[in-house]
């Protein structure tokens, strides 16, 4: 930007001046740079609301829309201090009788101790104190009868009991297989055990024999089996309803149970059955999330418009304090969706499906039409109810709702004697609302796939407003730069009158 001297010679305010003469282009500059900022609030606020729409799409929505939904089950154990059981959807409504036999076991060895002169051995023990040579061998085999797997340890004498430990640990079998170890200075013994339970992660070790002149190093360590320090790794093993099923943990699948023992135990009774407080949450959910949402929508077009609240200027808001700007700001950003016709179209869609009826049949084989009311969920009354909550929904009997606890509950009662019924008519309902937002968020020219509002226009318009506020920018600066050039010929001339006055001034005076 040029040098700008102004006033010199005239004394005038000239800075001021031409900002008056150009102010209406400097507005002009303001509004596209607010218009902008106003277009960034709304793109904000259509992106948060955008992403409930799809959290609901997605999420509560559709689940609804299939059997699995409604398929809830549950299975009580007689003895739960026994046995937990996991109830699949695939589980079949049932009584049976389940046994305990045998839990699974981890393998475990408690090492003898390992002495050097009449004293126990520790981590910084040489292995050659032990009388232990070179290229001797340490052999672990795993699994149960018949596996030829083991993880093999050469040992050297000139290493420490800490350094064979470490050996120890990163240790492998062929398949892969290695083994916790621990060395306890405070017993100077080895102990071992598998990492999974079960006989395949199971662990051997040769038996000691008595009177062996030539030890092996496997011996002089410790890492031998007395008959009574170690314990050999274990299946699980269960009988239901008469058939015995085996298990390398304590955890079974059959039929659509999971089923974890937890202690040996006989005569537990398994009960698998309808679980309606299942059915009953995924509706109440479905319906919550579909509040929330109404609620958003409702909320942001019943909003005040906020006329009064114009864009603020960076030199406004140097006028005002942080907290005003901010609250200023808020009233705008409020009221940004006000109105939208958008929300108006969604919201309009959403409740026109929510009070269809729908063709259902009864386990009787009765067909019938049904809406909502049908079981007791309804909006509460217009004239009572906040505007932002009229499309909000309650349940009957719902202890949580204030507005309808009181009422008898319909929702339970209908799928506790017909739960085929109740599933006919929600799934209905999730896929016409689950459908209906499809075709609500396709996209066209102006909007993204799975989006409600046109987000490619707001950013086409975005980037008009670049253009726009470039343009209006380049106008102000050229007018300032014209009046700045007429008041510069003005002071020049008046410079020049004024040097030409002193001039005669000096003429005549030196005449006296």
């Amino acid at each position: 930007m040029p040098i700008r001297i102004t006033g010199m010679n005239s004394g005038l305010d000239t800075e001021s001046i031409i900002t008056a003469l150009t102010q209406s282009k400097k507005d002009k500059v303001n509004t596209y740079t607010g218009d902008q900022k106003k277009l960034t609030w709304k793109q904000d606020k259509w992106k948060e609301l955008n992403k409930k729409v799809n959290n609901f799409y997605n999420n509560a929505l559709d689940k609804m829309r299939f059997g699995s939904a409604y398929v809830k089950k549950i299975t009580t154990a007689s003895n739960a201090n026994a046995v937990t059981v996991v109830t699949g959807d695939s589980a079949m409504n049932a009584m049976q009788t389940l046994d305990i036999d045998k839990l699974a076991k981890a393998a475990y060895l408690t090492g003898e101790k390992v002495q050097v002169g009449g004293k126990n051995a520790t981590l910084q023990t040489k292995l050659s104190e032990l009388d232990i040579g070179k290229g001797e061998e340490l052999e672990f085999k795993i699994g149960g009868a018949g596996s030829n797997d083991s993880i093999k340890v050469s040992v050297d004498e000139n290493e420490t009991i800490e350094s064979l430990l470490n050996k120890l640990r990163k240790a492998k079998s062929e398949s892969g297989v290695s083994l916790d170890f621990n060395f306890d200075e405070g017993n100077g013994r080895f102990y071992v055990s598998s990492k999974e339970m079960g006989e395949d992660a199971s662990f051997e070790v040769e038996l000691k024999k008595e009177n062996d002149e030539n030890p092996s190093a496997m011996s002089k360590l410790g890492f031998v089996n007395n008959g009574k320090n170690y314990i050999k790794g274990s299946s699980a093993q269960i009988t239901l309803n008469g058939e015995k099923y085996y298990s390398n943990s304590n955890t079974f699948e059959i039929n659509g149970l999971t089923i974890t023992a937890n202690e040996e135990a006989k005569g537990i009774t398994l009960s698998t059955k309808q679980d309606t407080s299942g059915i009953y949450d995924n509706i109440k959910n479905l319906l919550k999330e579909y509040n929330d949402l109404m609620k958003e929508f409702a909320t942001a077009y019943n909003a005040d418009k906020a006329k009064k609240y114009k864009m603020l200027t960076d030199e406004q808001k140097d006028q005002m304090s942080d907290k005003e700007v901010e609250e200023w700001e808020k009233k705008i950003k409020d009221g940004l969706l006000s109105g939208d016709e958008t929300i108006a179209n969604v919201r309009n869609a959403l409740k026109g499906i929510m009070n269809m009826s729908f063709e259902v049949t009864s386990k009787d084989g009765v067909k019938s039409n049904l809406s909502l009311a049908n079981f007791g969920i309804s909006t509460g009354s217009y004239f009572t109810t906040e505007d932002n909550e009229r499309d909000v929904f309650h349940i009957d009997g719902d202890k949580d709702d204030s507005v309808s606890g009181n009422n008898t509950d319909l929702l339970s009662a209908m799928i506790s004697s017909d739960p085929g019924m109740v599933q006919d008519f929600f799934t209905q309902l999730a896929n016409n609302l689950h459908n209906k937002l499809f075709d609500m968020m396709k996209g066209t020219e102006y909007r993204s796939a799975f989006t409600i509002y046109e987000d490619k226009l707001m950013a086409s318009q975005y980037s008009a407003y670049n253009t726009k506020i470039s343009d209006a920018q380049k106008a102000l600066e050229a007018a300032q730069d014209k009046y700045y050039k007429k008041f510069s010929v003005m002071e020049t001339t008046l410079s020049k009158i004024n040097s030409s006055s002193s001039s005669l001034s000096g003429f005549f005076g030196g005449g006296n």
